[in-house]
């Protein structure tokens, strides 16, 4: 059992932190940090994933830490999807270097109100039968959604950010209920890492901003990053 003194141990911490970006442990508050290392302990420990919902207010939140792949987010929100929940806010923190893990806080509301205990506990024990394989997100996703109809006014572009140094893919779309999920399938099917997210909804149109890595957790350079960004366009539109 780790302790909160060793927790709260700052060399402990800053050796978990150096296996995130760079810019992890100059922007991201030490509570998250330290929220974050118990996760990671926990993992360690158990090796499954974590997975708790907590009300908030008028919301509720979910807590989310595994072992990154390239699947994992495209399950994480096809159970959103699936359940109807409202995501008002993503915050994610995903390992650049072993042990690769990666950490998800989302808002979310049920018809504009936090989930219930009942609710919540269904959410958890889907996420947890997905992951398993017990349970196949896109059987339900496919009753609500029809999941080969391609998105429309969706731009992408790729970039290197030179603050972060991370390959960066930008997509702008008008909002749909399943948009994460899609984006996520898409990462997925190009086998690509999120290791960060910048989630913005305005007057019904979606800013997504991830930071990636490559198939095998490498960054990715320019030519191939720009021919990435048309492959999740070709995804999202069913052209691809």
């Amino acid at each position: 059992m780790v302790s909160d003194f060793q927790l709260r141990n700052l060399d402990v911490l800053k050796r978990f932190n150096r296996s995130f970006p760079d810019f992890y442990e100059q922007f991201v508050g030490r509570d998250v940090q330290l929220q974050n290392l118990k996760l990671g302990f926990q993992i360690h420990k158990t090796n499954q994933a974590v997975i708790y919902i907590v009300p908030e207010g008028d919301r509720s939140v979910l807590h989310f830490a595994h072992r990154n792949h390239s699947y994992l987010l495209s399950d994480l929100f096809g159970v959103m999807a699936a359940y109807k929940l409202t995501i008002h806010n993503v915050s994610l923190y995903g390992h650049v270097r072993p042990p690769m893990l990666v950490f998800v806080k989302l808002v979310l509301s049920d018809q504009g109100r936090p989930l219930s205990k009942k609710r919540s506990e269904s959410v958890r024990r889907a996420l947890q039968q997905t992951l398993s394989g017990e349970f196949a997100v896109e059987e339900m996703l496919a009753v609500e959604f029809n999941l080969g109809e391609g998105l429309s006014q969706i731009n992408t572009s790729f970039y290197v950010d030179q603050v972060f140094h991370l390959p960066a893919l930008l997509i702008e779309s008008t909002n749909h209920p399943a948009l994460l999920y899609k984006v996520m399938h898409a990462i997925w099917q190009e086998e690509l890492l999120v290791v960060n997210v910048n989630f913005m909804l305005w007057q019904g149109r979606v800013r997504l901003l991830l930071y990636l890595l490559g198939p095998n957790g490498n960054l990715i350079p320019d030519y191939l990053g720009s021919r990435i960004a048309t492959k999740i366009k070709e995804h999202l539109t069913g052209n691809g």
